[in-house]
């Protein structure tokens, strides 16, 4: 008997060997990819980032040089010469965005989509600033009265998160406004193309999580938007006037949430645009939380190759997922299904779960959207 075991030993050995490497190469399928940074010098290149974002140089102010370097999460001015008037235009407006911006759509965008149609809009930006150049730090907010893919239209909202120099938005000072729990100078004018209303920040803001249609609801009460319009895309960058080299965008999500009213817009998932049902379970400790998620098809037709999409609040990342792909680890995430799980037949539900960590107070994501369509909760 003792022979026998110890001839059983080497077997032994190999099915534990074995079991590591297909457990290794599941962990290596399972890593998220990434990609070198990529340095943009056209005056209008573009490149996509996460599969959902389109990053542009957009040098249009100056023939001076400017280059960007794009990275998983969003862009640094690499170089940034020459300088124009603070009295004027800026240099240029290098930028990430969501939507479409002179026929160049990103990547399963809901944009162009009527406003009436929006729950809700949720992004997040973070900027890292620099000093010994003229800048403003801008979220840019499009709408239009149509659903235009080109051009430029009606009324452009600026949120300015910081500006260094002598430089103002476009138009005059028409009072103060507290918006999405901020307090803001606001400008209104127009720049001979359209309409402009700016927000400015007292103070330099580097980061921060809120809804675009807290400003586009601003726009509609002050007569420079209706609901009937369209939302057509949401940008952030800078736009410099003097230098701006190590200006970054360090990272970008945004998310347009349909079920607001009646209208839809252009894009939105693959799959059934069918109604659905979200159960959001979690079990938190000291900075870390499990998640498990069922996602119900309440429609009456299939919904094939699903994209549940929600915003993770700030502080929050994920670390390790089952029976679903997610990324980005933070901010606006997009969670799909696998192979085996892809479609969800009407009246039925695919549940996956996720694991992540967590910093200050914990919170769930304020909405859920499948494959461009506005979920419940249960």
């Amino acid at each position: 008997m003792q022979q026998l075991k110890n001839r059983s030993r080497p077997h032994n050995l190999f099915a534990a060997l074995l079991a590591s490497l297909v457990t290794l190469a599941a962990l290596i399928a399972a890593a998220p990819a990434s990609h070198a940074d990529t340095t943009i010098c056209e005056p209008f290149g573009t490149t996509t980032i996460q599969g959902r974002y389109v990053v542009q140089n957009n040098r249009w102010g100056t023939s001076a040089a400017q280059c960007i370097t794009v990275t998983d999460s969003g862009f640094r001015i690499a170089q940034a010469d020459g300088s124009v008037p603070t009295n004027g235009a800026p240099k240029s407006y290098p930028s990430v965005y969501n939507g479409c911006h002179y026929t160049n759509c990103s990547p399963g965008t809901n944009l162009p989509a009527r406003l009436s149609s929006i729950a809700n809009a949720p992004t997040g930006i973070s900027y890292s600033y620099v000093s010994g150049a003229v800048y403003d730090a801008a979220y840019d907010i499009w709408l239009d009265p149509t659903p235009r893919t080109d051009g430029v239209n009606r009324t452009e909202i600026m949120i300015w998160f910081n500006r260094v120099g002598s430089v103002q938005p476009v138009g005059s000072p028409v009072g103060s406004a507290t918006v999405a729990g901020r307090q803001w100078e606001v400008w209104s004018g127009n720049n001979g193309s359209n309409d402009v209303l700016s927000f400015v920040a007292p103070s330099a803001i580097d980061s921060w999580n809120f809804d675009v249609m807290d400003f586009a609801r601003q726009a509609v009460s002050r007569g420079l938007a209706q609901d009937n319009w369209y939302l057509t895309s949401v940008q952030a960058g800078f736009e410099p006037w003097q230098n701006g080299a190590g200006l970054a965008v360090t990272s970008f999500s945004s998310t347009v949430n349909l079920g607001g009213g009646t209208g839809g817009g252009t894009g939105g998932g693959t799959g059934g645009s069918s109604a659905c049902k979200v159960a959001y379970g979690t079990n938190v400790w000291q900075g870390g939380f499990t998640a498990d998620v069922t996602v119900t098809n309440t429609g009456s037709s299939p919904v094939d190759a699903w994209k549940l999409r929600f915003t993770l609040p700030a502080g929050q990342r994920v670390t390790s997922a089952w029976s679903a792909e997610i990324s980005p680890s933070s901010g606006a995430v997009t969670a799909g299904g696998m192979a085996y799980n892809a479609s969800i037949a009407p009246g039925g539900q695919v549940s996956f779960g996720f694991q992540g960590g967590y910093d200050g107070a914990f919170a769930r994501p304020a909405a859920f959207s499948l494959n461009g369509t506005s979920c419940t909760t249960a």
